[in-house]
């Protein structure tokens, strides 16, 4: 679309494992609704992505390759921020003075990065389904926190992500089980052939250094910036209590600047299972 005839600019930021093929569906409706919307691989996912030897090739992988060390291990928190800042400086260079960010899933420790760096650049934060950490806690410690007890993707990691740097899982696994694993994590409401399909388009490694990385936010800096959150009901990856807490802690350090909420009835990737929905809300945040 013509960015001088669009009434606002997103940058869209993926989840762990994902890449910007998970706004593929998004960005045409936005655009239908007069929004101006990128979306890019992080370093390391999509086509940014640097697999272990025995990912790839089965026939002569090692039987312990799961635990081997991430050829990506040493992307940090800085190069996703980078990344991301990058690409709003390129959608303002079309005349956009601030711009809204979109995260998803760990996506959101990006938004939250970003947004306590330079908060002048954005208009607005949208955490979908989202890590939101509170100032000075890894979004790693989250995971295992009781308002999380449920989740569905622990038990899929096949190596300790601090022996190998990354939080590793095997989609093309020949385990018929561990797939479905990784469906009911992440797309619990799609149908199996929507779900099979975005199985393969999956990366095996997140960084471990990202979600290990605390953020010293501020109320003046990121508590500043309007802040909307979309629950997920049905998310079995980042469960619903889990959510609640980010926006209950987040609104306890700003009490002047509460979070406004939204709820989807959907799985952990609205982008997929209710695409229309989604991008509707986010038509009308933005």
């Amino acid at each position: 679309m013509d960015p001088t005839t669009a009434r606002g600019a997103a940058v869209l930021v993926h989840g762990a494992w994902h890449g910007a093929w998970t706004y593929e569906r998004i960005v045409p409706r936005l655009a239908a609704d007069g929004v101006f919307a990128v979306a890019r691989d992080l370093p390391a996912h999509g086509l940014n992505a640097r697999f272990p030897a025995g990912y790839i090739d089965r026939s002569t992988a090692s039987p312990t390759w799961g635990a081997d060390p991430s050829p990506v291990a040493a992307v940090s928190l800085d190069d996703y921020v980078d990344s991301v800042s990058a690409t709003v400086d390129a959608v303002r260079t079309l005349g956009f003075a601030r711009v809204t960010l979109v995260g998803h899933s760990m996506g959101g420790v990006v938004l939250t990065a970003l947004g306590e760096r330079c908060p002048e650049k954005i208009e607005r934060l949208v955490y979908l389904s989202a890590f939101m950490p509170a100032r000075g806690v890894p979004a790693v410690a989250y995971i295992g926190a009781p308002e999380n007890a449920g989740e569905q993707v622990g038990p899929l990691l096949m190596a300790d992500p601090r022996e190998i740097g990354a939080l590793r899982m095997d989609h093309r696994s020949t385990d018929a089980a561990y797939r479905d694993g990784i469906r009911r994590a992440f797309y619990g409401d799609l149908p199996a052939d929507a779900a099979q399909a975005a199985l393969q388009l999956l990366t095996p490694d997140v960084l471990a250094g990202p979600m290990a990385t605390p953020i010293e936010t501020t109320a003046d800096r990121w508590g500043a910036l309007p802040r909307h959150y979309i629950r997920c009901t049905q998310d079995q990856a980042i469960r619903p209590a889990l959510q609640q807490r980010f926006i209950t802690e987040a609104d306890a350090f700003t009490p002047g600047n509460p979070t406004v909420v939204h709820t989807l009835e959907a799985s952990h990737s609205p982008f997929l299972s209710q695409e229309a929905a989604l991008a509707g809300l986010l038509a009308r945040i933005v």
